[in-house]
């Protein structure tokens, strides 16, 4: 099994959307900013979100995204399967033919690996991970970055600098 950065980004941008206040749309640029991942990824990725009705989208001048549903139904392995990502640990999908057709001496034990990666994922929802306190504490410093990096481009648009 190898979780690519598609799912890893996928989970983090999702858990950065559960982090916000529920009234509010974000933009793929605040969520760039926050997580350093590119808005041209993130487009990619809140597409297959969308479709899968865990985002949904406003558009306009407030415009950008929310959760779809609350964050406590919202699965990890929900939004890992969602941009086409595999927790199969299996060589062979879990069909039985990785050793020329045949299955191969392991293939119980990785497909036993695959089912207890993906219960437990299934187990974790955004709002299971938003309660993690090394998540808020992470948040928190993001959020007070955000904040100075605000601050920062208002004070050099008052003062010309820009």
């Amino acid at each position: 099994m190898r979780l690519t950065t598609r799912g890893r980004y996928a989970v983090t941008a999702m858990l950065d959307l559960a982090l916000q206040p529920l009234d509010q749309t974000i933009t793929l640029a605040e969520i760039a900013a926050r997580q350093t991942i590119s808005v041209a990824y993130l487009e990619q990725l809140f597409s297959k979100l969308k479709r899968r009705h865990l985002v949904a989208s406003v558009r306009g001048a407030n415009g950008g995204y929310h959760l779809a549903r609350p964050a406590q139904n919202i699965t990890v392995l929900e939004i890992i399967e969602a941009v086409n990502e595999s927790v199969d640990a299996t060589r062979c999908d879990h069909k039985g033919n990785c050793q020329n057709g045949a299955m191969c001496l392991t293939h119980d034990l990785w497909h036993e690996l695959s089912n207890h990666i993906s219960s437990y994922l299934e187990r974790i929802s955004l709002a299971d991970l938003v309660d993690r306190d090394n998540v808020q504490t992470v948040a928190l410093r993001q959020s007070s970055t955000d904040d100075l990096a605000s601050l920062i481009a208002n004070q050099k648009s008052v003062t010309g600098m820009i």
